[in-house]
């Protein structure tokens, strides 16, 4: 791997830190934005989904041109509207424009996820992909140990708006290193002769079974996760008996185990293969979701230790999928592609956090009830992606292929080249 490449490859990640911990910190906050605003578990699974419904519906306009462009361009641009959109959360007054400001975050946050992975996928072969996937993994590990248990700290001390301001903040940071270090990301432009067809992207993907048993396979495993995870902390809370102060532990213990264990599974999805990686920690997630989903009030290490394992078995299983719907479309079509995916993905959060929100109740106690048949749904959705990543197949093994190099002008020697041209001269 290439100095450049590693320079990437972390700036990536740190764009993925920021929006994973813009996304996820909602969810820990269950508890303080529902006493807060007065909510039920519909309006807070509502405004954790309009996230991703916004951010679905801009990934799904986005996929008609963002092929036309070049990449640096289209991820600078999606960046700043998502640190905007963010530092309006941490300013937002009222619930109302508590729930704009998401809204806003989410549309430009939409293009950036599909647009991250269309990159590792150009710059990195899909031999070791895999191995590459699970370093930008990495930056939820990071967001669960360090990004939420400092948000709620924020949150707890100062008010729920801190965290938002902090992560809008932390934002303006990246911005600059996005502009200072990422090179033209333009490799997917030299073979795109053809004149600007906004349906292009569309008509290829409903022409080709393989990328859409990729979308499949992406609605599946977002489903069979976004059930749980949103109101997995004000169960925790009401049913298990877990102090809202200790809800950190619940992403620390998470991220810590899984900075360790996201590389194992890159690395062994790369020697042993994608599918029989996945097919395994599939299996092996059901456990930790039944368990999570059906606990009573228990000891706190034994709540932990389900958790780590989950966390596990889930990032695990993402990684070897993310890498196998990135081989399933050629490089000129790859970004339209993963905003589709990216677009499916998060309508498919936001179908599942709203459905789990109206399977769930409150009672007068304050438990929820009905969240086990969550975990039953959920479980039964993973077993099933199982059977449609059987079918994928791989249309590209490499890197894209580049023109031949042209002698530098002396005007140019300050551009980066490229990022695929100098992985294409890596043997």
């Amino acid at each position: 791997m290439s100095r450049q490449e590693k320079i990437l490859l972390f700036i990536l990640a740190c764009i993925n830190f920021t929006h994973i911990v813009d996304f996820i910190i909602m969810m820990p906050m269950g508890p303080q934005l529902m006493r807060h605003f007065g909510l039920n578990p519909q309006e807070f699974s509502f405004i954790v989904s309009a996230y991703s419904l916004s951010a679905g519906i801009s990934g799904f306009l986005a996929a008609f041109y963002v092929d036309y462009f070049d990449r640096k361009k289209v991820v600078l641009i999606s960046y700043i509207g998502f640190v905007i959109g963010t530092l309006a959360c941490g300013l937002a007054p009222t619930f109302g424009l508590l729930v704009v400001a998401r809204t806003t975050a989410g549309l430009f946050g939409g293009i950036l996820g599909a647009q991250v992975f269309s990159i590792v996928a150009d710059v990195v072969p899909y031999e070791r992909r895999a191995t590459a996937m699970s370093f930008i993994s990495t930056a939820f590990s990071v967001a669960s140990v360090v990004g939420v248990p400092l948000g709620l700290y924020l949150a707890s001390e100062i008010s729920w708006h801190a965290p938002f301001l902090a992560i809008g903040g932390l934002g303006v940071l990246v911005t600059g290193l996005i502009i200072r270090f990422v090179p033209r990301l333009d490799g997917h432009l030299q073979n795109h002769h053809a004149r600007f067809n906004p349906l292009e992207t569309v008509t290829s993907i409903l022409r080709s079974p393989n990328q859409l048993r990729a979308l499949w396979l992406t609605t599946t495993i977002m489903l069979g996760h976004f059930s749980l995870i949103p109101l997995l902390s004000p169960y925790l809370v009401a049913n298990v008996g877990l102090d809202e102060q200790q809800l950190y532990l619940i992403y620390l213990v998470g991220g810590l185990v899984t900075i360790f264990t996201a590389p194992l599974a890159g690395r062994l999805a790369d020697r042993y293969g994608k599918y029989p990686v996945f097919v395994c920690f599939a299996v092996l997630s059901m456990v930790p979701m039944f368990l999570l989903t059906s606990m009573q009030p228990s000891g706190l290490i034994y709540l932990l230790s389900v958790n780590a394992l989950f966390f596990i078995c889930a990032n695990a299983r993402f990684i070897p999928v993310q890498a196998m719907v990135t081989a399933v479309v050629d490089p000129q079509h790859r970004g339209g592609f993963m905003s589709m995916n990216s677009s499916v993905q998060l309508l498919a959060q936001a179908a599942a956090t709203y459905g789990a929100g109206l399977l769930v109740t409150k009672t007068e106690s304050g438990q929820l009830i009905h969240y086990s048949w969550v975990g039953y749904l959920a479980m039964a959705v993973i077993f099933a992606s199982i059977f449609i990543a059987r079918q994928l197949r791989p249309v590209e093994t490499g890197p894209m292929p580049q023109p031949a190099p042209k002698p530098a002008e002396p005007e140019e020697t300050e551009h980066l080249p490229s990022p695929v041209s100098r992985v294409a001269e890596t043997p």
